[in-house]
């Protein structure tokens, strides 16, 4: 695997500025803050992936949120969404500590990298589909780099859905036609030409719609993660 190729990758995106709505909204955010993280400097800029380079089970969002990893400048880091993913994550053996708090807490992911198909924070959660294509190659890009490992990918709600499948199309894998369906619990199997599969799973996102309301809940959550690992070959120490 390319280490310093994923390294290099991080930083560019971190200081790409192709989407001016994005850019402006981003930075606003990080200017104005809120009242809550007064005392923070905000990372107000495009927010790289997070886990090791040698991943093996790659987990697809939507978009950074405007004072999560906008704010601390890592993936499901610093809001509830996030809080849910992370706790997760832990419960099955995939991370060493149940809280994302900031880009130093010492948090490690164990075979695991979490990404997503926009990194921006975008107004009101919600890129536009243009944003989505801009973005787009930073994705292809990094599931390239991942190739020699990733063996399945956990995508979280419709959105990353319908962006993830062009981006593994881009990046190697075979993506039936028609387009698998999204929905939670789908698996599909992208067969690969010049290589082994992946696995895809759908997931509902943890968004707080999602988790307050119970169409997502934390033993959903982890059973599709336990499933997920189970096709990348992890064996975590929990589950």
């Amino acid at each position: 695997m390319d280490h310093e190729g994923l390294t290099r990758l991080d930083r560019r995106i971190a200081g790409c500025r192709a989407c001016p709505r994005l850019v402006a909204w981003r930075e606003e955010v990080a200017r104005t803050k809120r009242a809550a993280f007064a005392d923070w400097t905000y990372w107000g800029r495009p927010v790289p992936g997070f886990g090791p380079p040698d991943a093996r089970l790659l987990i697809i969002g939507l978009a950074p949120a405007a004072h999560g990893g906008n704010r601390t400048g890592r993936m499901f880091t610093g809001d509830r969404s996030g809080d849910v993913l992370y706790q997760a994550l832990y419960d099955v053996g995939l991370a060493s500590r149940p809280t994302s708090e900031h880009a130093d807490d010492g948090l490690e992911l164990y075979g695991v990298r979490v990404t997503a198909p926009v990194h921006c924070a975008p107004p009101a959660n919600k890129p536009t589909p243009g944003e989505r294509d801009a973005c787009r190659p930073w994705l292809v890009q990094e599931l390239r780099l991942l190739r020699p490992t990733v063996r399945a990918a956990v995508v979280l709600g419709a959105f990353g859905w319908q962006a993830a499948l062009p981006a593994f199309a881009e990046a190697g894998w075979t993506v039936p036609r028609p387009r698998p369906v999204f929905g939670h619990g789908a698996r599909v199997e992208l067969a690969a030409a010049d290589g082994p599969p992946l696995g895809v799973f759908g997931c509902f996102h943890v968004s707080q719609r999602n988790t307050f309301t119970g169409k997502l809940t934390p033993e959903m959550l982890r059973g599709v993660l336990r499933t997920a690992a189970a096709a990348a070959g992890l064996r975590p120490a929990r589950g």
